[in-house]
């Protein structure tokens, strides 16, 4: 059972909900060493002090907040327990939104479990999240944890409520500098992407083969190396990319490799579909990009 992050309540209007917070992802990551390529030896860092050049310990070490090169304000944990915070201890609930008007590129601040923390607490636990499944919304809650308040979306998860972590609006970079510019497509292009896609559509995450293979494969070298063998060949065979030259061409080519991969017949034309007429598109302006607001 993982340790908690945090504990505090979920606050619901005038409901609270006692609960704590538990990392809902983990990872399995192979973890590689640095190491002095002569002789194999570890390789270490030690935290030293500029000013004395010794060597500290993590107890001996605080935090500081560096007004200009020669100038730093330290920070007690005194200092940070006692900013005047509603969050500090709280998740709180501040509206409820369909989950489809939330960009994915929002997403990717974490993601917790809540757990009801007590006996009095699972009764309005299930409260929330049944309400939850009932409307079919998410919550947007806002709540401090590791030194900075941060935005997230409550939502159910099976019997359990998940808290995942959102960018704030003005931590987002704007797409414009990565816009490539204006270029012309025709219909037949863009109907041989709709049939590519078409053949590559899923059901779901679960129907895919998305397997850790590099994973897999570090830990052969490592066996291997281990075991002073070559590591084994790697199953399939690897494709090189070619250079795109007739985008037709490539499109087809890969609608007909698609099926062939999912056991189709590859006879006949690709299914593609009608395009709307062209409509003249109105000209972009660029929006202001929202900014964080402050809480009190």
């Amino acid at each position: 059972m993982p340790r908690p992050l945090w504990s505090g309540a979920i606050s619901f209007g005038l409901v609270t909900v006692p609960c704590k917070l538990e990392t809902a992802t983990e990872k399995h990551d192979v973890s590689l060493r640095q190491v002095h390529v002569e002789d194999g030896g570890r390789i270490r860092y030690r935290k030293t002090c500029e000013i004395d050049g010794e060597v500290v310990t993590e107890d001996e070490i605080g935090k500081g907040y560096e007004v200009s090169k020669d100038h730093i304000i330290p920070i007690t944990e005194q200092d940070l327990a006692g900013m005047p915070l509603p969050t500090a201890r709280a998740i709180e609930i501040v509206a409820f939104i369909d989950r489809s008007t939330v960009d994915p590129v929002q997403y990717g601040a974490g993601s917790y479990y809540l757990t009801a923390d007590g006996p009095v607490a699972a009764k309005p636990y299930v409260l929330l999240r049944r309400a939850l499944e009932r409307n079919e919304k998410v919550a947007v809650a806002k709540f401090a944890l590791r030194g900075r308040e941060r935005l997230g979306l409550l939502r159910p998860m099976e019997d359990a409520l998940l808290l995942s972590g959102l960018h704030w609006a003005d931590e987002i970079r704007s797409s414009e500098e990565v816009t490539p510019p204006e270029t012309d497509l025709t219909d037949e292009e863009i109907e041989g992407a709709l049939a590519l896609m078409e053949t590559m559509t899923a059901d779901s995450l679960a129907d895919l083969d998305v397997t850790d293979h590099y994973t897999e494969a570090l830990q052969e070298v490592i066996a291997a190396k281990a075991e002073h063998r070559a590591p084994k060949p790697a199953e399939g065979e690897e494709r090189p990319a070619a250079p795109v030259v007739d985008l037709m061409a490539a499109l087809e080519a890969s609608v007909a490799d698609a099926r062939e991969r999912r056991g189709e017949t590859t006879g006949g034309e690709a299914t593609v579909h009608e395009m709307p007429k062209k409509k003249t598109a109105a000209k972009k302006t660029a929006a202001k990009k929202p900014t964080r607001r402050k809480t009190a």
